[in-house]
């Protein structure tokens, strides 16, 4: 691995440090004005062609985590918004402020963390198709950016997603909101241990071992995981059943919080007043209605060797590691199966919220008599 992937991390680290600090000193809401305003003005027409999108198309809730030939393969087309190989070097510079305003300083790290790592999938497959490449992440606006009316954004590429819906200027939808690690834990070179999800596993697998075995019992829904996240990329995110796991109702004080602290590592990427919100809502759920399930195994085996030009999705491990976190409101889930468990996602999903649809159809239904179009409410 080379001195470009170490310096890649440091400056995107460094640079998350600055920004993030930078946004604490503003409402969420302006500094995302300002900065999706401030990128706007930056591009060519060309650039701002394919960058500045009708907010009620359907390409705002075409989303996915799938690296670029798969998100063609699953749409039938090429993923929207502009990349950051696009961009020159002041337009870099204003987008990572734009990403930076969707997020804590702890999330914005996260972030440069799954980008660093398609360079160490990128040689650890030995690609040089251009299927991996830690510049393929988009950023897409839709809707024209102003104080009144609704328009959003989002950043999207292999492995991360993040979702912003903004009606007179008050964020009302911060989700889909998805991280994922390939590797999940880098198995060597300059970077080796490095983990873009490593308090969503350490603080999953704590919980899960520190149930006795009557909670287990109920805990523990399967003894394989799925093979990915159940919801994946839909529109609307959505469970059958009743919900599996144990619920906080039965877990001691100690457990309980370990549970909020686990909560809180998915809720603390968003900027602290988007994340206030989330964890207002988790300790509002009464504890007979909030659900910790788990499927697979309950540990996980370090990273294999490197076998350079190996692929590293598929290759499943023979039970995995699952979970999911369950309110009334709300859904958090996390896998690392594939690879042999060193493949991993996550997401926080909002059964009523995700993409604005149910406020913003609303919000029509009360002041214009419509849903102001299908996408508002999924109808497509």
């Amino acid at each position: 691995m080379t001195i470009s992937i170490r310096f890649r991390c440091l400056a995107f680290l460094f640079c998350g440090i600055a920004l993030a600090a930078a946004y604490n000193k503003a409402r969420t809401e302006a500094m995302m004005l300002d900065t999706a305003s401030r990128f706007l003005d930056s591009l060519s027409p060309e650039q701002k062609a394919g960058t500045l999108l009708d907010f009620d198309g359907k390409l705002r809730t075409m989303w996915h985590y799938y690296p670029e030939r798969g998100f063609k393969d699953e749409y039938k087309r090429d993923r929207p918004g502009i990349m950051f190989k696009e961009m020159n070097l002041s337009q870099r510079f204003l987008a990572q402020a734009l990403l930076s305003s969707g997020l804590s300083q702890a999330g914005f790290i996260k972030a440069m963390k799954v980008m660093t790592l398609e360079d160490v999938v990128r040689l650890m497959e030995n690609d040089t198709t251009g299927h991996r490449d830690a510049e393929r992440y988009h950023f897409a606006i839709f809707g024209k950016p102003t104080p009144t009316g609704v328009w959003g954004w989002r950043v999207e590429g292999h492995h991360l997603s993040l979702n912003f819906v903004v009606r007179n200027g008050r964020l009302i939808s911060s989700t889909p909101t998805f991280f994922g690690g390939n590797p999940h834990e880098a198995p060597e070179g300059p970077l080796k241990g490095m983990r873009a999800l490593e308090r969503e596993e350490d603080l999953g697998l704590a919980l899960v071992n520190s149930f006795d075995p009557k909670q287990r019992k109920q805990a523990i829904f399967s003894e394989i995981a799925p093979y990915d996240l159940i919801t994946l990329a839909t529109v609307r995110a959505k469970l059958d059943g009743d919900p599996q796991g144990l619920p906080a109702s039965k877990m001691n004080d100690r457990q309980f919080e370990a549970l909020l602290d686990l909560v809180a590592e998915y809720a603390g990427n968003m900027p602290p007043d988007v994340a206030a919100e989330r964890m207002k809502a988790v300790r509002e759920t009464p504890r007979s209605r909030l659900f910790f399930g788990w499927a697979g195994e309950t540990s996980r085996k370090p990273p294999q060797a490197v076998i350079v030009g190996n692929v590293t999705t598929g290759n499943r491990a023979e039970k995995g590691n699952y979970y999911r976190i369950q309110g009334p409101s709300f859904l958090v889930e996390y896998d690392n199966t594939q690879n042999q468990s060193n493949h991993s996602h996550s997401v926080w999903r909002d059964f009523h919220g995700d993409f604005g649809l149910d406020a913003l159809a609303f919000h029509y239904r009360m002041d214009h008599g419509s849903t102001g179009g299908a996408n508002l409410v999924g109808g497509f």
